[in-house]
């Protein structure tokens, strides 16, 4: 029989459901995700490490499951919340449902959630901590104390515990659906050499570097600057990733050392490591960009992106030194979204122009990437 299963938030509200995953409780910061399809892609997103994401869209698991689409090695968010997930599984594709998957992988699913009234909840109230509770509420002051005092997003360095703890090479390019359906693969020939610091990587970026003709070594987090210019590369590239940039101290020191030996690409918490080692700073966002619709505009060129984008922090542009300028803003709520230094050969985006799920408009930032390697 389905297990009732409740979303018990840090205010003391609770939101009831039915259980349609792992049967176990979790606790994670609530975060809510605006995009209509790619919960997969969303599921298997390192940055969603420590978080438990609501879907805004009301049906969610119709097409199922496949091998394809994952963008890590694992599962690494806290719980998953849906309005509906659909008894129906309908993909030539699919390996398996959406419940099966996330029991697999230990994640506890709520349907049946007014996901309308949570998702309000956060947005005007911000994102907060939430405790998962798979079963009847036994102790139900205890559990409301419990989620009360669960620690916040700030503080907490997770990037350590979702990065890979060996170096790695990758060498498979974007798949396109005939070579996907013949089992044949392209290959490009590598011009460049980047070392990818991971993170959290999502595959995604690895698969698009490649394409663009880059053989991409990936290494830890926490491999030393020096270890990194021994693989003389032609440019360095820093991943996405969760929690608090600002505790990713050991990144933040080699980043520091890295900057202008090696042209250097960075997305997300990438970005944000930069801006760090760049002596900016930055702040928790009231409920973060989790979605596949955010505009973004290149004040390079004046153009408007749509973009994926998935953080809960963001850089104070008043605290950028003079010699990095803004290169993208965020056109709802005008925070940063790109920077650039002006002499040392490294930008970054605060977004995801890997996209997975999502929008292609910003996958020219590769091709930004390459060229700038061309130069040095």
């Amino acid at each position: 029989m389905t297990k009732e299963a409740h979303l018990i938030l840090a205010d003391g509200t609770i939101y009831s459901g039915k259980s349609f995953g792992y049967e176990g409780n979790r606790f994670g910061e609530v975060v809510f995700n605006t995009a209509l399809s790619g919960y997969q892609e969303i599921l298997t997103d390192p940055s969603y490490a420590g978080q438990i994401v609501v879907m805004t869209y009301p049906q969610i698991g119709n097409y199922g499951i496949n091998p394809m689409d994952v963008e890590s090695r694992g599962l690494f968010l806290s719980g998953f919340v849906v309005k509906e997930n659909s008894p129906i599984v309908s993909n030539y594709r699919s390996s398996q449902d959406l419940g099966s998957y996330l029991k697999k992988w230990k994640v506890p699913g709520v349907e049946g959630v007014d996901t309308r009234a949570l998702v309000r909840k956060i947005r005007d109230g911000g994102a907060q901590q939430a405790l998962i509770v798979v079963g009847p509420l036994k102790n139900k002051n205890k559990l409301l104390e419990q989620a009360k005092n669960l620690p916040s997003m700030e503080g907490q360095d997770l990037a350590k515990t979702v990065s890979s703890t060996k170096k790695s090479e990758w060498k498979e390019g974007v798949v396109t659906l005939e070579e996907e359906l013949s089992k044949k693969r392209s290959k490009v020939k590598a011009k460049y050499h980047v070392v990818a610091y991971d993170f959290g990587m999502k595959q995604n970026i690895s698969r698009l570097l490649t394409s663009h003709g880059c053989k991409v070594t990936i290494v830890p987090s926490n491999t030393p600057a020096e270890e990194v210019l021994k693989y003389n590369p032609d440019g360095i590239f820093l991943s996405n990733g969760p929690g608090d940039p600002a505790m990713c101290e050991e990144p933040i020191k080699n980043v520091k050392k890295l900057l202008g030996k090696k042209p250097m690409f960075g997305i997300c918490l990438g970005h944000q490591i930069m801006a760090l080692a760049l002596g900016a700073k930055t702040y928790k966002l009231k409920f973060g960009h989790h979605g596949g619709n955010q505009p973004v505009m290149d004040v390079t060129t004046g153009k408007v992106e749509i973009t994926s984008q998935n953080h809960g922090f963001a850089v104070d542009d008043t605290t950028l030194p003079k010699d990095v300028t803004v290169t993208h803003i965020n056109l709802n709520d005008r925070t940063v979204e790109g920077i650039e230094h002006k002499k040392q050969q490294a930008f970054c985006v605060q977004y995801h122009p890997e996209a997975a799920p999502g929008p292609h408009d910003s996958a020219y930032l590769f091709k930004r990437f390459t060229d700038m390697m061309d130069k040095r």
